[in-house]
């Protein structure tokens, strides 16, 4: 054996016993597209899957609430606003000679000023008691002589909506003054008494006496103010009233009594409901292609206008003094 033979190895053992390095693995480029591949579709984003329903439950919340606050708030703006017009044109036409004293007046026409000083009460009576008349003020029965006139008149008035402006009617106490201010002049009733249904009913007025009879709604309970279950009337007469014309109205409509509904105003209600449902549906299909803002920004005046309307149409189906 030589010499070379037994000389053990340096490290020759160490470097075969390493295992190989391993060059890290670089990620495969994707391929483009050829004719039958397609690219994948980003998935849609949680915002745009919920836009439609989040429009239509705004819209609807919308539609829910303002009614309420129409009748109990909002109603009360456009009542002032009403007896504000209707002020001026009675005033107009008491200086010129040319306001009515019957016996056919246009519904919806100022008749006379009625004034309860014990309430602070001051409401411009129209012609008409259908629910859509006293929206604007206390209506005149248009079967019964003008407040003021020999005989009796009878005025319906609100007791909770569109301003209430009869709430206060139940407290007034024998004695108490009415007045009325028409075409033919001023004339100061004294309250008779107060009375619900089943009682008896005042003693017929004198030969030449105006009899002037108050009617409202009252309920009972915590939610008495909305929820009129039965009319009361206030009775008040004035010893000397002036002529009245002949050929008034002999009977008015079912829908003109105390506590009654306008029928008639269903097919009205329908067709502003099927505005809102358009409306609804059109805003929820502008989110799909516009800004949120732009949107709403067009569309809310619409909503608003479209639900006043539709508030005032469905009054006419609650009773006529709610």
């Amino acid at each position: 054996m030589t010499a070379l033979e037994t000389r053990p190895a340096v490290d020759g053992g160490a470097r075969a016993a390493r295992p190989p390095r391993r060059l890290p693995r670089l990620p495969r480029r994707p391929r483009p597209p050829g004719p039958g591949r397609s690219r994948t579709r980003p998935a849609t984003r949680p915002d745009e899957r919920t836009a439609p329903v989040a429009s239509a439950l705004t819209m609807l919340a919308l539609v829910c609430l303002w009614p309420a606050a129409q009748l109990l708030f909002l109603g009360a703006l456009s009542h002032e606003r009403a007896q504000e017009l209707l002020y001026r044109d009675l005033r107009t036409q008491v200086a010129s000679a040319t306001a009515p004293i019957g016996p056919v007046v246009p519904v919806g026409d100022p008749v006379a000023l009625l004034r309860i000083p014990s309430l602070g009460l001051e409401e411009v009576v129209v012609e008409g008691t259908a629910s859509g008349d006293t929206l604007d003020g206390p209506g005149h029965r248009r079967d019964t002589v003008l407040p003021g006139q020999v005989g009796t008149s009878v005025v319906y008035g609100r007791a909770a909506t569109y301003g209430g402006p009869f709430a206060d009617l139940p407290d007034l106490r024998a004695g108490d003054a009415v007045e009325v201010t028409g075409a033919q002049g001023a004339v100061t009733f004294r309250v008779l008494g107060v009375r619900r249904a089943g009682d008896p009913l005042p003693a017929p007025a004198g030969e030449g006496a105006a009899r002037l009879t108050l009617v409202t709604a009252e309920g009972e309970g915590r939610f008495a103010a909305v929820s009129p279950g039965s009319a009361v009337y206030v009775d008040a007469e004035a010893r000397e009233g002036f002529p009245a014309p002949p050929g008034r109205p002999t009977a008015v409509p079912e829908s003109e009594r105390a506590m009654a509904t306008d029928e008639g105003a269903v097919p009205l209600l329908a067709l502003h409901l099927a505005l809102l449902v358009a409306l609804v549906l059109a805003v929820v299909a502008a989110r799909q292609r516009w800004s949120t803002v732009l949107v709403w920004v067009l569309a809310t005046p619409i909503a608003l206008a479209l639900s006043w309307a539709t508030t005032d149409v469905a009054v006419r189906l609650l009773p006529n003094v709610l």
